[in-house]
């Protein structure tokens, strides 16, 4: 496939962000490399949706807009900035109904058309400051 192709498939993935689109464009045995989750959430499709499905619930109205792609081989870099309202539990964080606003960068691998690895980066700290579980710079200067 081709690096546009790859790149429209990393959008598209972004743009819609739900379970049955991770089933279309992953491969069964798809590796999610994230630092912050336990080795068995980064392995295969189904913990992945998992995780798609944790994030849904915690931030229903989430939107992901991809500012940047680079692409080469098999490989496409994304800088996105993701924003929502969290209205569920996060990570046993309770809601609290205030948005957040945050960038990540992945690097997405593909095989045989479909999205076999990613690794991925995002401001933890920033969203969990934006949503009240930690102070921010600002409280703690104070």
């Amino acid at each position: 496939m081709s690096t546009e192709t790859n790149k429209a498939i990393v959008r598209r993935f972004y743009a819609e962000y739900i379970p049955s689109v991770v089933d279309e464009l992953f491969t069964p045995d798809y590796m999610h490399h994230d630092a912050s989750l336990p080795p068995e959430m980064q392995r295969g499709r189904e913990a992945y949706k998992q995780l798609t499905q944790g994030f849904l619930a915690a931030f229903p109205d989430i939107t992901n807009t991809v500012e940047d792609q680079v692409a080469e081989g098999d490989k496409v870099v994304s800088r996105v900035t993701v924003r929502g309202t969290q209205r569920g539990e996060l990570m046993g964080m309770p809601p609290s109904g205030k948005a957040a606003e945050f960038p990540l960068i992945s690097i997405h691998r593909f095989a045989d058309g479909k999205i076999a690895e990613c690794w991925i980066v995002f401001d933890t700290l920033g969203m969990l400051q934006q949503l009240g579980a930690i102070p921010g710079p600002m409280a703690a200067a104070s």
